[in-house]
């Protein structure tokens, strides 16, 4: 429940690079993909999405995110409760997608823009909606309050 939004969950897909180069200052870190999660609203009741838009404000567009080098320079910076995008549905619900860790924005995935159909058949692969990468430093901190797949299933138990 995000910004006490009850069941609009959204799940952080992580993977760790742990590489380590020793003169060259190369370090590994944790990449994070942001789907929805499997109870989300959107997921769940059968709704058809009208329209996905990153344009968070009139001087804020998630798709104006230009990143370039391996310091990743020009990713936007997100909070835990930065928006990523809002996602519209054809019954005159909107849901804001936020980004849920904090770190840089690496990728908007553009394909859900034109098909907006495989965020809900592949939520987890071809439907994602972000890549962030945490600081390399905050990467554990951040994780740690995330809740694991078991315990998110015994979340959805409860409710």
């Amino acid at each position: 429940d995000v910004k006490g939004r009850p069941c609009e969950d959204f799940c952080v897909l992580q993977h760790s690079n742990r590489r380590v180069a020793l003169l060259g200052g190369l370090r590994g870190g944790l990449i994070c993909v942001i789907t929805l999660a499997e109870a989300h609203p959107l997921l769940q009741s059968g709704k058809t999405i009208k329209s996905i838009n990153y344009q968070i404000s009139a001087n804020c567009s998630r798709l104006q995110n230009k990143v370039s080098g391996k310091s990743k320079r020009g990713a936007q910076f997100l909070t835990e409760l930065a928006p990523l995008c809002r996602i519209s549905s054809s019954d005159g619900e909107e849901y804001t997608i936020y980004s849920c860790i904090r770190g840089r924005l690496i990728e908007v995935n553009e394909n859900i823009l034109s098909n907006p159909a495989i965020l809900q058949e592949k939520p987890s692969t071809e439907g994602y909606i972000a890549v962030v990468l945490p600081k390399f430093e905050e990467s554990k901190s951040i994780t740690q309050g995330l809740l694991t797949q078991k315990e998110y299933e015994e979340v959805l138990l409860k409710r």
